[in-house]
């Protein structure tokens, strides 16, 4: 049988006394880094490097980013980490042209601003000067502009602003890529029909349409000219029954097939 080794309490004392140590120590280093850590946070958050640095503006197409900027009011004096967000949103949402806008942070400086603006749905022309038209049917009196940017259609002729509104509905509806072959809407009211249009594209031909429904009908429009002949140019009338050309050449109405209307309505 083996003996087992007695060790002495006096062996055993400085073993004790030296782990005791190594705790008091890494005791130490926590409370002198968790000390530093606070003070570094509270120099930071009182220093301008906590102040925001940049500011990032996204979404925007016809307002400039500076413009935006100046709206939120955010300034390079601002700390990052008490900018009020919703009051940021609420000031840039103020213009005119904004539809809502969302603000967020970006660790370390950084503010982001992402906004989305009301569509320009066509032009007006008042005194040899443009003002937009956006999709709510506002005419924008701030923005007036010597030139059309062509993102849009020219209109033209509307005195009655209840119509004005109708369309911008409707043009706001209207797939781009239809938008895109406008150049220009006249409205040409008749007893029968205040809310008829005369419609001029791009690619040569005018359509006789109405207001009501008017983006349901400008769709097939593609399907229809797709069966005329090439070359051929006239006004082509889009009513409930369908659709007829009438060439610029002759009196001759040219009936088109009604499953283009069709294809509008599925």
């Amino acid at each position: 049988m083996s003996k087992k080794k007695v060790v002495s309490i006096e062996d055993r004392i400085p073993k004790l006394k030296q782990a005791r140590k190594k705790k008091a120590n890494r005791r130490l280093v926590f409370y002198l880094t968790l000390f530093f850590v606070l003070i570094s946070i509270v120099v930071y958050l009182q220093s301008s490097l906590s102040n925001v640095h940049h500011i990032n503006v996204v979404g925007n197409s016809y307002i400039s980013k500076e413009e935006i900027r100046k709206l939120s009011e955010i300034t390079n004096d601002d700390n990052f980490w008490s900018i009020d967000k919703e009051s940021i949103q609420s000031n840039i949402s103020q213009h005119p042209e904004i539809k809502s806008a969302d603000v967020s942070r970006s660790f370390p400086t950084t503010v982001n601003i992402g906004v989305q603006e009301l569509e320009r749905v066509g032009y007006i022309k008042q005194d040899g000067i443009y003002f937009p038209l956006l999709e709510n049917g506002d005419k924008l009196d701030s923005h007036p502009l010597e030139t059309m940017s062509g993102d849009a259609p020219f209109l033209t002729n509307f005195t009655k602003p209840i119509y004005l509104n109708e369309l911008a509905k409707e043009l706001l509806a209207l797939p781009d890529t239809i938008v895109d072959l406008i150049s220009e809407i006249t409205w040409q009211p008749t007893e029968g029909n205040p809310y008829k249009v005369l419609v001029f594209m791009n690619d040569g031909f005018e359509v006789e349409a109405s207001i009501r429904n008017f983006s349901k009908s400008m769709k097939v429009y593609p399907s229809i000219t797709s069966q005329l002949e090439e070359g051929s140019k006239g006004i082509i009338n889009i009513g409930v029954g369908g659709a007829v050309f009438n060439p610029y050449s002759d009196d001759i109405n040219t009936e088109i097939e009604k499953e283009s209307q069709n294809e509008g309505e599925r």
